[in-house]
């Protein structure tokens, strides 16, 4: 799937220019200017088309490109807004403000919803729930049998599912969730509060210049 232009064509649009990302995230203008420098770094340190792919996403938001997870497989469809399989600019400064430890809880609490409802249905459903439960557990090197997993599940769904309709609506969600704050933590990268400071250098990254030679991952 094409992600538009070559780097040496693309331009950003009007809806990319720099005050405008400013006022619609929480970063400044010269905040969004280094994003800026990052960006083009970053949509190079894997595959050299000036758009970031999931390999890239992977090293600047978990430091690594070999541990594959439905966590960031399911970041990566939400900062592609338009769907077309890669990231251009303005979808990563709008998507990563959310994870800005300044960004309020509410906008981190349906941000996390939106990743928990895998099938897009305004709802999260039992297997949504334990597909990313097990996903997280992963991500935290938890290696928990599949009958405590069942219980983790049913034990949550039961407390979020106050309707007792068989799925979880925001509402639900957002009364969980400031139950369990918990929840929210891996909706928090704390690095973005200085990003001067936030990323490696991807021109010198060795995992990176490994991926440019033996290509991507299937």
């Amino acid at each position: 799937m094409g992600c538009g232009n070559s780097k040496d064509e693309m331009k950003l649009s009007s809806s990319d220019n720099f005050s405008l990302l400013a006022a619609d995230t929480i970063f400044t203008e010269e905040e969004v200017d280094l994003l800026y420098d990052l960006f083009n770094k970053l949509s190079n340190s894997v595959v050299k088309d000036g758009f970031i792919q999931k390999e890239e996403l992977q090293l600047a938001l978990f430091k690594n490109s070999m541990k594959r997870s439905l966590f960031l497989d399911r970041i990566f469809d939400l900062f592609d807004v338009n769907h077309n399989g890669c990231i251009e600019f303005g979808e990563f400064v709008r998507s990563l403000s959310v994870f800005h430890p300044r960004t309020p809880d509410k906008d981190k609490v349906k941000y996390a919803f939106r990743l928990y409802d895998l099938r897009g249905t305004g709802y999260i459903e039992r297997e949504e729930l334990k597909e990313m439960v097990v996903a997280l557990l992963h991500e935290s090197d938890l290696h928990l049998s599949s009958d405590i997993v069942e219980t983790i599940v049913d034990t949550t769904f039961k407390e979020t599912d106050l309707k007792g309709d068989g799925k979880i609506d925001m509402e639900e969600w957002e009364e969980y969730v400031a139950k369990n704050p918990k929840l929210l933590t891996n909706m928090t990268l704390p690095y973005l509060m200085d990003v001067n400071l936030a990323f490696p250098s991807f021109v010198v990254n060795k995992e990176a210049e490994c991926l440019q030679r033996k290509g991507p991952e299937e």
